[in-house]
């Protein structure tokens, strides 16, 4: 495994990657999600011929409609389930979900079943959740994890608490994670291997060193 980072090295990553040097995030997010998507179809344990995409309303959700996207315009039959308030969605998540509305990705709702599908897409939440999982995020993940879908995460299975690999109530049982820039320190604990299954590491132009130069 390379080098690892905390959940507030991450978000300062982040933000000097974004404010300034200058990338916008949109620009990261569409790296994200087209690396997320070449993770997914090469890795032969994910059947795609049927995903469902669980979008929280963050940016973490924003990355699963880039792969959405992607997935629908390459061929693959691909459906969205976003949890949460829309109206309460990031900016860069309200993009996203204008551009697959425009595609016509279809949305399905919280009474789904997930066992109609193949493959399911973690993006309910980022590296930087803070407290235990609950209401709609826990009823998806416990449902997610009792289904015979396999589960591909987006930056960190969704509950897993970034910095301790410990559980936050209830977390995402995924056979394989796409993380962004770096790993975080919690994924890589022992802990945190029934969550996370096999990792890939997804460069998209966040890097320590480049940073460190901009101080």
């Amino acid at each position: 495994m390379s080098e690892t980072i905390s959940v507030e090295e991450s978000r300062q990553l982040d933000n000097k990657t974004i404010n300034e040097i200058g990338i916008p995030s949109m620009v990261l997010m569409e790296r994200a999600g087209l690396k997320i998507y070449e993770d997914m179809i090469h890795n032969d344990d994910l059947d795609l011929s049927n995903t469902l995409i669980l979008a929280g309303t963050g940016n973490n959700g924003g990355d699963g409609l880039v792969v959405a996207r992607l997935l629908s315009t390459h061929g693959y039959k691909v459906s969205i389930l976003t949890v949460g308030n829309p109206d309460h969605a990031s900016d860069d998540h309200k993009k996203q979900q204008h551009i697959c509305d425009y595609y016509q990705i279809p949305k399905v709702f919280l009474n789904e079943r997930f066992d109609n599908y193949t493959t399911l897409v973690d993006a309910l939440f980022g590296s930087g959740l803070s407290r235990n999982v609950g209401g709609d995020f826990a009823t998806v993940i416990d449902k997610a994890n009792a289904s015979d879908a396999k589960i591909h995460a987006i930056d960190i299975p969704s509950g897993l608490n970034g910095d301790t690999g410990e559980v936050m109530g209830t977390a995402i049982e995924a056979t394989s994670t796409s993380t962004i820039a770096y790993a975080k320190e919690g994924m890589v604990k022992a802990a945190a291997k029934p969550y996370t299954g096999k990792i890939f590491v997804d460069d998209i132009g966040i890097y320590k060193g480049l940073v460190a130069e901009t101080k």
